[in-house]
């Protein structure tokens, strides 16, 4: 069975040729468009897609106004069309409940094949549908339970879904917080910078942005930026977009985590939150070796269980918790544990 996806964009050209990149993808199929946002909604009485892709900015009502009504009347999931010009629009469209978002291409006449790639991705992460992907089994913790008598590092490596999850977990975080916390989300060049911005007014201590060679100070949070790998030693951050992508993506979590451990060992707390694929397993399985202390989020609160899953079934996770008990564990160790 295909999965049937609604694409909405004011622009009649747009929608054809969204069109006919979602009609590419195996298992999936274009069942409706709409030319705006009001035109969405009065559809929308009438069928049900199982995804919607959505422009953010359109006339009339526009993409987060839309979003808000999708979410409360249908609950379909929704993945925003994107632009450079749009990044905390685009922000906001995830915090208001949005699955993910694609960067609208940059050449419309000549359209790369990572852009029907990521597309493709993404709708069938979101949309498991048999004979189109996987289905999941639940997996449980395997390996003895153990805990840090300090803890002097914490990272966190989250996709799909991630960025509103880190939005709910950054506000457990105290003030009172002494040890540096790095993160990786998968995200486009540009649209991290808006994100930590928005990390940083919802949380009670300092997000920023990392930079290159930038000395870590206890307190603060990093987040990785768009296009750049992110490493640590004791002193400082290193960042390089020259080396090629890993597990496809660039920002991936397995080279923090792997150099996090090296730097903080038995000392150090691995987070994996939502997302797609298996990037940060590897990594959880090194901090794990190295008896630091390991975290999955639970399959239930996440909107891909991917990453997670793997993890656990590598048999490196410590424990398996909903996202809200993530923010509280976390509130604790840092409380107690730093």
């Amino acid at each position: 069975m295909s999965i049937k996806v609604m694409v909405v964009d004011d622009s009649a050209f747009m929608r054809k040729v969204l069109s006919d990149q979602v009609n590419q993808i195996s298992n999936v199929v274009v069942s409706a468009t709409a030319r705006s946002g009001e035109d969405a909604l009065l559809k929308l009485k009438k069928i049900q897609p199982d995804l919607i892709t959505l422009d953010i900015e359109m006339s009339g009502i526009n993409g987060l106004e839309t979003l808000k009504i999708i979410k409360r009347e249908f609950n379909i999931p929704v993945i925003m069309l994107s632009s450079h010009s749009g990044e905390e629009m685009t922000i906001t469209c995830l915090e208001n409940g949005a699955m993910d978002f694609v960067e609208k291409p940059s050449n419309i006449s000549k359209i790369e094949d990572s852009f029907k790639e990521e597309l493709e991705k993404k709708i069938k992460s979101i949309i498991v549908k048999p004979g189109s992907v996987e289905v999941i089994k639940e997996v449980k913790v395997v390996g003895e339970k153990r805990f840090p008598n300090k803890v002097r590092g914490i990272v966190i490596g989250s996709s799909t879904g991630g960025p509103k999850a880190l939005m709910e977990i950054i506000k457990y975080i105290p003030k009172t917080l002494n040890v540096p916390i790095f993160i990786v989300q998968h995200m486009p060049s540009g649209f991290t910078k808006s994100f930590s911005k928005r990390m940083n007014t919802e949380a009670n201590v300092e997000v920023v942005e990392a930079k290159h060679l930038e000395l870590i100070r206890p307190g603060v949070v990093y987040i990785a930026p768009g296009d750049y790998h992110m490493r640590i030693d004791q002193r400082r951050i290193y960042l390089t977009n020259e080396e090629k992508k890993i597990n496809s993506v660039r920002p991936a979590v397995d080279p923090l985590f792997e150099s996090a451990s090296k730097v903080y060992g038995k000392s150090l707390v691995g987070i994996i939150l939502t997302g797609m694929g298996s990037d940060g397993a590897e990594g959880m399985k090194i901090i794990a070796n190295n008896k630091g202390y390991t975290i999955a989020q639970d399959r239930e609160t996440s909107v891909v269980y991917g990453m997670p899953r793997r993890a656990v079934e590598l048999g490196v996770v410590d424990e398996i918790l909903s996202l809200d008990m993530i923010g509280t564990k976390l509130d604790w160790m840092i409380r107690v544990k730093q």
